[in-house]
């Protein structure tokens, strides 16, 4: 089809971008951001809604995400109750960084299908964590269904809690994922945050009642190690007060 109209160019890159994202064709998506970005960047259509949207979609398809949200937030003001933009908005933020804006976005949505979708539940968690919401993470992992997704979703907690150091809810999650695969690197990801929520308790920073929660996650791995890190514990609360 020869295209003559705008709105053609940008069915066109709509059609090669879905194509492109479905089999993982590059080419696909390269002539998608080569029409986006005709027609984004037109005299006649840069200024317009559409015009923007398909600059952003350009952009997109490059994961250049800070132009992303240039053009996103030039329109946002006419898209706050839209589900698929408030979606696209909320995972250009997250990549961006704005993970406060991102949050803002993804609770937005009101689709119900939209709101099962890994890929949304992901990006929520990851913002969660980020805006030191880590409990928030967790109940979202606790209300889904034991599958390749939920040990996805529980390994994504486990890493980026420990990351931004809210190790208590790392520990939950790499328990859990050492109890069900005797990966050695979930139990040195243990081990670290568990240390970490012991350095958290002798700071004054973490409650003194989780070190209880942390030994006894400690005990469910058969390592010679353990016994000594439980004895620093105890020794500890011991020494402060604390009995176990």
């Amino acid at each position: 089809m020869e295209c003559v109209l705008p709105k053609e160019y940008i069915l066109k890159a709509v059609v090669h971008a879905v194509i492109g994202q479905q089999t993982d064709q590059k080419d696909h998506m390269r002539i998608a951001q080569n029409f986006f970005q005709m027609v984004g960047a037109s005299p006649s259509e840069c200024d317009t809604i559409p015009g923007r949207q398909c600059m952003a979609s350009c952009f997109f398809i490059l994961k250049q995400f800070d132009d992303v949200l240039v053009y996103l937030k030039s329109i946002r003001p006419y898209f706050i109750h839209d589900d698929d933009f408030n979606w696209n908005y909320g995972i250009a933020s997250a990549a961006a960084g704005e993970y406060k804006e991102a949050e803002e976005a993804f609770l937005q949505i009101q689709n119900e299908r939209s709101k099962q979708d890994y890929c949304y539940l992901s990006w929520l968690c990851r913002c969660y964590i980020m805006n030191k919401k880590p409990h928030l993470a967790w109940d979202i992992y606790i209300n889904m269904e034991t599958s390749n997704e939920s040990l996805s979703l529980l390994n994504l907690i486990a890493n980026d809690c420990y990351k931004m150091g809210q190790f208590y809810f790392s520990v939950k999650a790499f328990d859990v994922l050492e109890r069900l695969d005797a990966d050695p690197e979930f139990w040195e990801g243990k081990r670290g945050a568990a240390i970490g929520v012991f350095q958290l308790v002798v700071a004054g920073v973490e409650d003194k009642e989780r070190l209880i929660e942390v030994i006894n996650m400690l005990k469910n791995t058969s390592n010679p190690q353990v016994e000594y890190f439980v004895q620093i514990m105890k020794k500890w609360g011991k020494d402060n007060g604390f009995k176990f």
